[in-house]
């Protein structure tokens, strides 16, 4: 599959008519007669193919005049994966986008994280997408109403700010254009016993994670349970949970694997954080993956085949913050997973914020670059030439000549890396493939990918490696996970 595919009618109207949920939120089917817009899998019977147009967002078609069907509920589908693949401007605006940052800094604010025009920007959008910034952003304030309307007993004023809307009157119109119905008449549709009540913990919400099937629950858990930071991340009651830095506030999280869904547990100092905390946790655990198209390409492979068909739809797990990331890919370097947890634990204990956490163990929030900057480098607990490499490394994420966000410009964020004293190969990669969420990193100087290379019949030497995985590209981070799993590590494996 390949962007712009919505142009493809042909193709469209077959995926359509075979319900095939492979495509949803690649394309959306707007249908002429009844003015709603479909996700590909709907369950209905499929329009006539004369009445079908479609579009490549949910926000191009509620542009169009189109209404969200009430019964696949397009607006819930998982995000296209062309925003994880690509590095260019349009996919790190639509990350910008769904990390919130037009509702928070407006289009002008977005522009300027890009070093774009704000006309430079919206044209791009408009071409790509048929809708732009302002409108893609409306679009995402919607779902997330929706969401706060069905799943809690909020006041409806409280969900309205939540959601992101500036007035209750514009939440209004908006859920009423969008959905064909008033916040309240939505709320009406959902069973009584799920909102009549508010939680517990005040700003806790339980929600549910889509993704593209088949997803396979271990490595992922595996890896963030395993390398998990005392007092930040912990695996409880087969969960995954840790606590999370936002934009108004902080939040705690519990993520449980389910065959059909992500459980997700969310509890927020601010509602405001809501959209950006679920937009970073699904790409945490890779969740908007085409795992078909990236099987399909591995399986062409005949010595990884087999490993892909034993256990399909591997995720690359990545991160919610990827200035800690780095950081923590530091702390690792040449250490055991069990000394680099100690590490970073004595880190988050001494020089994070402390939190609160009525439901499980976690203390701190993982502290910021500028509070890393700050600290004395004759307290590291660590080899003076790694101790140099700490200390540049914080230094330049925290006056901003490294940038690791969702937006960053991936070849530069690696040149600025391989520049950095004690920076080699493997720890840029091992950044560009957790924390950038670069699909094509790969790491051929591991010594646990040597290993399962070796074992498999493939070359083992960094140099042919790398030539024999050029026909698993874009995808050579999933091949990773693949090469890894044959390990018995502990990261390989879903805690019991």
């Amino acid at each position: 599959m390949q962007n712009g595919m919505y142009t493809d009618r042909e193709r469209c109207v077959r995926a359509v008519q075979s319900k095939d949920a492979r495509f949803d939120g690649w394309f959306f089917t707007a249908v002429l007669t009844t003015g709603i817009y479909c996700r590909p899998s709907c369950p209905v019977v499929p329009p006539k193919p004369q009445n079908m147009v479609f579009h490549p967002s949910a926000a191009a078609c509620q542009q169009a005049g189109f209404r969200a069907c009430k019964r696949c509920r397009p607006d819930t589908t998982p995000g296209s994966p062309e925003w994880n693949r690509r590095a260019d401007l349009v996919a790190r605006a639509m990350r910008l986008i769904a990390d919130g940052v037009v509702d928070r800094e407006g289009v002008p604010g977005l522009a300027a994280r890009l070093g774009y025009s704000t006309r430079q920007i919206e044209r791009q959008l408009l071409a790509e997408l048929g809708a732009g910034p302002l409108a893609l952003a409306r679009a995402q304030r919607a779902q997330t109403a929706r969401l706060l309307i069905e799943t809690t007993g909020l006041p409806m004023a409280e969900a309205a700010f939540a959601s992101g809307f500036a007035s209750i009157r514009t939440f209004n119109d908006t859920v009423r254009e969008v959905f064909a119905l008033s916040p309240s008449e939505l709320r009406a549709r959902v069973p009584r016993k799920d909102t009549s009540v508010r939680p517990a913990t005040p700003g806790t919400l339980a929600l549910r994670l889509p993704f593209r099937a088949p997803l396979n629950p271990d490595n992922l858990f595996g890896h963030l349970a395993a390398t998990g930071v005392p007092g930040v991340e912990e695996w409880r009651d087969g969960a995954f949970r840790r606590t999370l830095r936002l934009p108004y506030g902080h939040g705690v999280v519990a993520l449980t694997p389910n065959p059909d869904h992500i459980g997700c547990r969310l509890t927020l100092s601010d509602l405001r954080d809501l959209t950006v905390a679920i937009s970073r946790c699904r790409r945490m655990l890779d969740l908007d993956a085409d795992p078909v198209a990236i099987d399909d390409q591995l399986r062409t492979d005949p010595l990884l085949a087999p490993l892909v068909d034993k256990t399909p739809g591997r995720r690359v797990p990545r991160t919610v913050d990827e200035a800690e990331f780095a950081v923590r890919a530091v702390l690792g370097q040449q250490v055991s997973t069990a000394a680099a947890r100690t590490h970073a634990a004595r880190l988050v204990t001494a020089h994070g914020e402390p939190v609160d956490d009525p439901e499980g163990g976690l203390t701190h929030l993982f502290p910021t670059a500028e509070a890393l900057a700050a600290v004395d480098p004759g307290t590291l607990a660590m080899p003076r030439t790694r101790r140099t490499t700490f200390t540049t490394l914080v230094g330049q994420l925290a006056d901003g000549t490294l940038n690791l966000g969702v937006a960053s410009d991936w070849p530069k964020a690696r040149a600025v890396l391989l520049a950095l004293p004690g920076f080699g190969p493997w720890t840029v990669d091992v950044i560009a493939m957790r924390a950038l969420g670069d699909p094509d990193a790969f790491l051929p100087t591991d010594l646990g990918i040597r290993r399962a290379a070796q074992e498999l019949g493939l070359p083992s030497t960094p140099a042919a490696l790398t030539a024999r995985a050029a026909g698993w590209r874009p995808w050579r981070a999933y091949a990773v996970q693949y090469l890894w799993a044959t390990g018995n590590h502990p990261i390989n494996f879903l805690p019991v």
